[in-house]
């Protein structure tokens, strides 16, 4: 499973690009795919093919009326683990309850 953190940026579009956000996580909702809306991207989590794809329609759906796109993208694979949204934080969450002890 692949864990990816994106965020994509209209340029020339002003300073908020929440309508821009919003268009992608319509996509990334019709996916299917496990995903977390965070301040500065978004996390999905899935298969690689699955969440490049994600990836791909979201470019697509901003492209139709936007000249020019600022993507970030970083993975996170770790071989048959899943519900690594979650279980990612709970560690440390964890870990931070366990050293106040």
């Amino acid at each position: 499973m692949v864990l990816l953190e994106m965020s994509l940026t209209p340029l020339g579009k002003g300073e908020s690009v929440s309508e821009y956000v919003a268009r992608c996580v319509e996509v990334v909702r019709g996916s299917g795919l496990a995903f977390e809306l965070h301040a500065m991207g978004t996390i999905i989590e899935g298969e690689l093919p699955d969440v490049l794809e994600v990836l791909r329609r979201c470019f697509e759906v901003l492209s139709a009326d936007c000249d020019r796109i600022t993507c970030s993208a970083k993975f996170d694979y770790r071989q048959g683990a899943g519900g690594r949204i979650q279980s990612k934080v709970l560690s440390v969450q964890q870990k931070l309850a366990d050293s106040q002890s």
